[in-house]
């Protein structure tokens, strides 16, 4: 599994609750330029519409060397999952303060996968408090060494 790139502002903004592995429909050329990590999800986001799942904002840079058909860079992505899942996401979203994030894509084999979580959105105390919690345990690991 080769990780193409993460959202880690989606860690830093949301509580994520329940991870699901989804493919993406891409054409020839996105593909080419995922293996060259022309990718950001720091923006994007999931909706569920009609019994769909659909990846928005998504940003894959063109590819150097493509041809005469050019897909636009933001374009609306249809993600594939099992209708169990879809079903479940789309329960969940309903409920108030939900979303659904993607927090990596990457190779599984030759397959291009991604991973999107259920999500509850974090207060500003609460990005606060995790802060807190990170420098403290920095702060512990830095003495923890000294002693050493």
């Amino acid at each position: 599994m080769k990780i193409i790139t993460e959202n880690r502002e989606a860690k830093h903004n949301y509580f994520l609750e329940t991870t699901f592995e989804a493919g993406i429909v891409l054409v020839g050329c996105e593909v080419k330029s995922l293996r060259e990590n022309k990718v950001n999800l720091k923006d994007s986001y999931v909706i569920v519409r009609n019994g769909e799942v659909f990846l928005l904002n998504c940003f894959i840079s063109t590819f150097d060397k493509t041809g005469a058909f050019i897909p636009d860079t933001k374009r609306t992505r249809k993600l594939l999952l099992n209708k169990q899942e879809i079903l479940k996401l789309e329960r969940k979203t309903k409920e108030q303060g939900y979303t659904i994030v993607p927090t990596k894509m990457y190779f599984n084999g030759d397959k291009v996968k991604v991973e999107i979580a259920l999500a509850k959105g974090k207060k500003l105390y609460n990005k606060k408090d995790d802060k807190m919690i990170s420098d403290l345990k920095r702060y512990a690991d830095r003495q923890i060494k000294q002693v050493r």
